[in-house]
Parts: structure tokens; C-alpha cells; sequence
């Protein structure tokens, strides 16, 4: 499995890993039913300690996003159809948003910016 991470990032390793199987789910490139690399494993090919990519592991199988257990480890499995986002996503979403209003993006703009993103994400 092949991973960026950013060690220089301000945000946690484990959120990055977290964030990068997320975003390979919805955009297919993880199909349900796909074996994920073990702790260890993954933890030797990114060079990271194997609690961090446990702590991203056990943050994916809270929100529904994987399976585990001993004998076929972590799998990809189809995320429950939620009743709406979670706060977390909103207070990003609001932040990002925010971010952009203060750099001088109209609404309009921010809503085909969105458009664009969720459209290539379906693809």
C-alpha cells in the first residue's frame, strides 16, 4: 500500500494514514472486501512506529471504514449510510470554507469548487 506521509505536517501520522484510506475508499481505489497491510507491515514500509498505524486502524474500524480480526486482519468494508456527517467533518468543512472566504472566494465559487471536487472523487 503506498502512502504519503508528511512528516513535517502538522497533522498526525495517524490521521494522515486515517485520511489516505479514507479518501481510497470513496474514490475506489480500495474496494470493499480489500485486505489492508497488517500493523507490522505497514508500519516497516512506512517507517513509523506500529502504535501509530494501530491508533489510524483502530480510528478507521470506530467510523465503520474497516473490519478487523486475528485471522483476516484489517478489511475494507461498506461505512454504514449515516444520518448526516459527523461534527468532526462539519467543524473541517466550516473551517475550509472559512479559509476560503477570507482569501476572497465568493460563494459561488467556493460552491463549483466543491462541485468539482466531489464530482472527480466519483469518478
Amino acid at each position: 500500500m503506498l502512502l504519503h506521509l508528511d512528516f513535517g505536517s502538522d497533522i498526525p501520522i495517524y490521521l494522515q494514514i486515517r485520511n489516505q484510506i479514507v479518501l481510497g475508499i470513496a474514490e475506489g481505489k480500495l474496494a470493499v472486501g480489500a485486505k489492508l497491510p497488517t500493523i507490522r507491515a505497514l508500519s516497516e514500509e512506512c517507517g513509523i512506529n506500529m502504535m501509530t498505524v494501530s491508533k489510524a486502524y483502530q480510528l478507521l474500524k470506530q467510523e465503520g471504514y474497516i473490519h478487523t480480526d486475528r485471522r483476516s486482519g484489517a478489511v475494507v468494508c461498506q461505512p454504514e449510510k449515516a444520518s448526516g456527517p459527523r461534527p468532526e467533518t462539519m467543524e473541517g468543512l466550516k473551517l475550509r470554507l472559512s479559509e476560503l472566504r477570507l482569501a476572497g472566494v465568493g460563494k459561488e465559487e467556493a460552491l463549483e469548487l466543491c462541485r468539482k471536487l466531489y464530482e472527480e472523487g466519483e469518478r
